[in-house]
This record gives C-alpha cells, sequence and structure tokens, in this order.
C-alpha cells in the first residue's frame, strides 16, 4: 500500500502538468494569432503606402486644371 502523501503529490503534480500545459497550449495560441495580427498590418501598411505613392505621382503627372479667375462683382447703385 503506498503512502497517502505521495499519492496525492502525484495527483497534484498530474494536475499541475496538464494545467501547465493548457497554459503553454494558450500562449502559443496567442503569439500566433499576434504574429498574424502583425504580419497582417504591415502587408496594409505597405500597401496604404503604395497607394499613397500611386496617387501623389499621378498627381504629379496630372495636375488639376486651374480655376477660372472671376471677375468681382459689381455693386448696384440703387
Amino acid at each position: 500500500m503506498a503512502n497517502p502523501k505521495d499519492e496525492a503529490r502525484a495527483r497534484a503534480d498530474t494536475a499541475f502538468t496538464a494545467s501547465q500545459q493548457r497554459d503553454d497550449a494558450v500562449k502559443r495560441e496567442i503569439e500566433k494569432e499576434r504574429n498574424a495580427i502583425i504580419a497582417k498590418s504591415a502587408r496594409l501598411k505597405a500597401l496604404r503606402l503604395a497607394k499613397e505613392e500611386a496617387d501623389r505621382e499621378a498627381a504629379r503627372l496630372n495636375p488639376p486644371p486651374a480655376k477660372k479667375k472671376r471677375a468681382p462683382r459689381k455693386k448696384a447703385l440703387g
């Protein structure tokens, strides 16, 4: 017959090990999601910067037409 303290210690070690494994799995999943978000953000930033550069280049090559100047209004005498 085994010592009750040893049995209790073995059960506690088993529970602790299982809890530790779950914690490690959760931490790995969180890290994986964080890396996915970082990669997505970097990709979107690169796309935004490329679009802004293309817009600047298009504006440089095709400036908007100059606005027509209006003659000043004459005041009505009355």
